[in-house]
């Protein structure tokens, strides 16, 4: 074949390295296949970085890590069978998480089917239910089209997935340069960017104006909008206190006037008026039962099928939770000084909530005891972050504690799984934050348990020269499990499929190429945090910590109730 004939035809896997960089793609997260070679070679020559780890499920939560952090959809691909399956939990984390990602998966050939080919197996009918999108695609010539059509997917209502599933000789295959249709960039979807119905927006302006005990609820919504400016705006013209979960957290930094945290179920006890901005009535919520029912409750959210489920409420608006809140500021400006002079005595009283419950925390956040507090533990990484620290909270127990104590300096710098509850999202968390911003110093706290599920890919970090400052809470327990088990069946009974092993993960470290330290004593657990951030290295300071203290979370069950 000539050169000229070559210029003229494009394979499979070229086509889709060309969608990914009209998408702004700069990066894929993979494990190597022989079924999704060719997207490898197609994302060389477009500029694509292929980063490859130890697991599937590590690249499904890089990429879903990566669209938080970067405001763009993360991509991983994988190969056939096995490859895909792998990544389905780190699929279902995003669907539940609200997180904008393509997961490409590899497939036997088409002239193949049902044929019993290598690591064949039904793809699309396994993803769908957790996926905004998941097909096949037919036709090389589709190849380019189909990954554009997956991306416009991931941005219907909420967030979520998209999969696609390419059989290798559609992959492989060649086509006329003509025969394909390459979306161009910016071209191919509208802007989801709803400031939601005007009508709405002024009934929601009053009410805030009037209200004389208001409280709003800023959840992930506020950070995937982008909407940080417009939810501050809001809180501080108008005077309302502010309570943040998931990745709206850091929306207000500690210290400020309206950032409250401690005296939430006392404030939605006792509001008139509450909004619940981009998070759903689930069970983090209590399903809508721990609000007030004589408050009048309003609901904004991306997604319609959101709003209103699991609790009545009384008003209900659709739209891009920073747009929305930028029109009910702008709608309520000049309304009787907004209402906010009259709030004085309500932040006064959610005020004092807060320091009644700190003075009862107190104690515990600077014990000495030994072994470790885990308040004491999430008390010292809470003085140890910056402005600059993304924080990742990675296990059960330990990351209930650290999820009322620590408090990320700034907006879009706190992660968590989410609603999923996935454990083992820490080391692919920090794979993704460590590479999409350089400059930010990443800090990940881990249950002993949750790091053993993907913590073989901190060989990857060291390989990628990622530094970064991790935690390892261990008291050898799954013991948000451990406590649930003491309390229905016994002490005796305590002990049954939740007991790990004393891991010396420190030494895991150290074996890795990273920086390690062992801390047994309080007082060295500070010192130990910052030699991990001046080693320049991945580090894992395994902290021994209390496996008879429980945090407040655990002991109610509420994950169940």
């Amino acid at each position: 074949m000539s050169d000229d004939t070559t210029q003229d035809v494009i394979s499979g896997g070229h086509l889709v390295a060309k969608a990914l960089k009209a998408e702004g793609v700069d990066r894929i997260y993979t494990l190597c296949g022989g079924h999704i070679i060719d997207i490898y070679d197609g994302c060389v020559d477009e500029g694509i970085e292929v980063v490859d780890v130890r697991h599937e499920q590590v690249a499904a939560h890089a990429a879903d890590g990566y669209a938080r952090i970067t405001g763009k959809p993360g991509c991983a691909v994988v190969t056939a069978g096995p490859g895909t399956t792998d990544a389905v939990t780190g699929v279902a984390n995003a669907f539940r998480a609200e997180s904008p990602m393509l997961l490409i998966g590899g497939q036997g050939a088409l002239t193949q089917h049902k044929m019993g080919s290598l690591q064949d197996l039904p793809h699309v009918d396994m993803m769908t239910p957790i996926t905004k999108f998941a097909a096949a695609v037919p036709d090389t010539a589709r190849a380019a089209d189909m990954v554009s059509m997956a991306f416009r997917e991931c941005y219907h209502g909420a967030p979520g997935p998209s999969f696609l599933e390419i059989p290798r000789d559609v992959l492989d295959a060649k086509v006329p340069v003509d025969r394909a249709r390459v979306p161009k960039a910016g071209a191919y979807r509208a802007s989801t960017r709803s400031a939601g119905d005007p009508e709405a927006i002024e009934r929601l302006a009053d009410l805030l104006v009037h209200a004389e005990k208001p409280a709003i609820l800023l959840g992930s919504q506020v950070w995937t909008t982008r909407g940080t400016e417009a939810a501050i705006e809001l809180v501080r013209t108008l005077n309302i206190p502010a309570y943040m979960n998931g990745a709206g957290r850091g929306t207000l930094p500690p210290g400020d006037p309206h950032h409250f945290q401690l005296s939430r179920r006392y404030a939605f006890s006792n509001a008139d008026v509450i909004v619940i901005v981009g998070t759903p009535f689930d069970f983090r919520m209590g399903y809508g039962k721990r609000l007030s029912p004589d408050a009048t409750v309003v609901q904004i959210d991306l997604d319609y099928r959101t709003v209103g489920k699991n609790r009545d409420i009384d008003l209900g608006i659709v739209g891009d939770a920073g747009l929305v809140l930028k029109s009910v500021t702008e709608a309520a400006s000049g309304r009787v000084n907004g209402g906010a002079s009259k709030r004085k005595e309500w932040l006064d009283e959610l005020r004092a909530a807060e320091q009644t419950a700190l003075d009862k925390r107190l104690p515990q956040l600077r014990s000495d005891a030994t072994p470790i507090h885990p308040y004491r533990l999430v008390s010292e990484i809470n003085d140890f972050l910056t402005e600059d620290s993304v924080y990742i909270g990675d296990g059960g127990d330990i990351v209930t504690f650290s999820g009322q104590v620590v408090q990320p300096k700034s907006p879009g710098h706190w992660m968590d799984p989410g609603p999923l509850g996935t454990l083992g999202v820490g080391v692919p968390f920090v794979l993704a934050a460590k590479q999409a911003r350089p400059d930010k110093e990443v800090v990940a706290l881990f249950g002993d348990g949750a790091f053993s599920l993907t913590g073989w890919d901190f060989e990857t970090l060291v390989r990628y020269d990622l530094p970064f400052v991790g935690i390892v809470g261990n008291n050898s327990s799954m013991n948000q499990i451990r406590y649930g088990q003491a309390a229905k069946y016994g002490k005796d009974r305590e002990r049954v499929g939740n007991t790990l092993g004393d891991v010396q993960y420190d030494k895991f470290a150290q074996m890795l190429g990273g920086y390690g330290e062992e801390v047994r004593d309080p007082a060295d657990i500070g010192p130990a945090l910052r030699r991990a951030r001046e080693s320049g290295k991945p580090s894992l300071i395994n902290v021994w910590v209390d496996p008879d203290a429980y945090a407040p979370g655990t002991m109610n069950q509420t994950m169940y109730k």
